[in-house]
């Protein structure tokens, strides 16, 4: 015996039909004949947002439309990489954060736990997805947000165990862009991105046996003013999308689904800068 009940998404509902209107032109590029899915791609469109917005559990879909566990994973996956093919580029990102007038960004690391375990890391006994900062497993997604927080851009996942440091000078495309932009637009970072600190502006750190002068001291109260803002994107994406507080699909996957979500949050609010 079930129980039926009735739901509200907390989207427009102009949300749903853009959705829906990328997936049926997916359908038209691939050449998918009429009546030959099981789900409109409004329906569709209804079944990737529920995944993103509740994080409801692809079972628990599948069951609601009637279509096996491993249809509703293609539609998932489907709906995750239209919106992600629409996500904006870091060049791009940057020259509309210039556009907009504002006078820097943030950079910042967000960790998106997931539950696959058990993938050998680089050394011997280390797990290419742990985060020892974290104590969990995630992706290493790099968020860049103007300076009120709202985010602008998200990177390619990198795994759990890297820093930040590491997965910025990983991410060929990011350092070259940041200083591109630096004669216009500042990046402002937190320690974490130390080992950059030419490209990305860090606070004073505290020698060791020493203490910082008093200026430095004011400097870092007005950076860090500034930068913690900026972590308002990372506490939004996860806040709005469920699905990012836990992925449960491959971790390599978690890049296009932060992109994904990206695009959501932007045309939901219908804000990109």
């Amino acid at each position: 015996m079930s129980v039926t009940y009735t739901a509200v998404l907390p989207v427009r509902e102009d949300t749903v039909d853009f959705l829906a209107e990328l997936l049926a032109a997916e359908r038209a590029r691939r050449g998918t004949r009429a009546d030959t899915r099981v789900l409109s791609a409004r329906e569709q469109a209804v079944l990737v947002l529920r995944w993103f917005l509740d994080g409801t559990r692809i079972k628990q879909l599948a069951r609601d439309n009637q279509i096996g566990k491993s249809t509703g994973y293609d539609y998932l996956h489907e709906g995750i990489d239209v919106l992600a093919a629409r996500a904006p580029s870091l060049h791009g990102a940057l020259l509309a954060a210039k556009a907009a007038g504002h006078s820097h960004v943030n950079i910042d690391g967000m960790l998106v736990e997931t539950d696959r375990v058990s993938t050998p890391g680089p050394t011997p006994g280390v797990d290419l997805w742990w985060s020892g900062k974290h104590d969990n497993h995630g992706g290493n997604i790099q968020v860049l947000t103007v300076p009120d927080g709202w985010p602008i851009w998200t990177s390619p996942v990198r795994p759990g165990r890297e820093h930040d440091t590491t997965a910025v000078r990983t991410h060929s495309e990011i350092l070259p862009a940041l200083a591109e932009a630096a004669g216009d637009l500042r990046t402002l970072g937190d320690l974490g991105y130390e080992g950059e600190a030419d490209t990305i502006t860090v606070a004073f750190k505290k020698p060791k046996h020493a203490t910082l002068t008093t200026v430095q001291q004011q400097l870092n109260k007005a950076h860090n003013s500034l930068r913690a803002i900026g972590e308002r994107g990372n506490s939004l994406l996860k806040m709005t999308f469920r699905a990012l507080r836990n992925v449960s699909l491959d971790p390599w996957r978690i890049g296009k689904i932060v992109a994904a979500a990206l695009v959501l949050l932007h045309f939901d609010h219908a804000r990109t800068t």
